[in-house]
């Protein structure tokens, strides 16, 4: 992975989050997909917090968006890799959010998000 294709994945992958299309989302990652994440344990508290396969990610994601529709992120920090790329971004709360993405291709095979407990911004 090199910075220009880390910094192009970013833009595609926040645009595509910002427009809430499920689908366009989804298109980043492999069918086989791991996913882990501590808002998982909230959403599908069946999980443990990790979700696996692109179907299952995607009904987690659907249910995400809906419980949160003022959804909306800016990236901070794009942070590459040999095979992966980090997201560092604020979320629609003002709350810190890395997303560590590991690569397949062109596709990401698995991913951990990881939040920051203080909230930035208007203190």
């Amino acid at each position: 992975m090199d910075t220009r294709s880390a910094q192009d994945f970013a833009r595609q992958w926040v645009e595509a989050w910002n427009s809430h299309d499920l689908e366009r989302i989804l298109s980043h990652f492999t069918d086989d997909v791991i996913f882990t994440s501590p808002l998982a344990t909230r959403i599908l508290p069946e999980s443990g917090g990790t979700v696996v396969g692109k179907a299952a990610l995607g009904e987690y994601w659907r249910e995400g968006l809906r419980l949160i529709p003022e959804l909306h992120f800016v990236v901070e920090g794009v942070y590459v890799g040999v095979d992966a790329v980090v997201i560092n971004y604020r979320n629609q709360s003002g709350r810190l959010v890395c997303e560590v993405l590991m690569f397949e291709g062109d596709l990401v095979c698995q991913g951990t998000a990881t939040y920051c407990d203080e909230v930035v911004g208007d203190t």
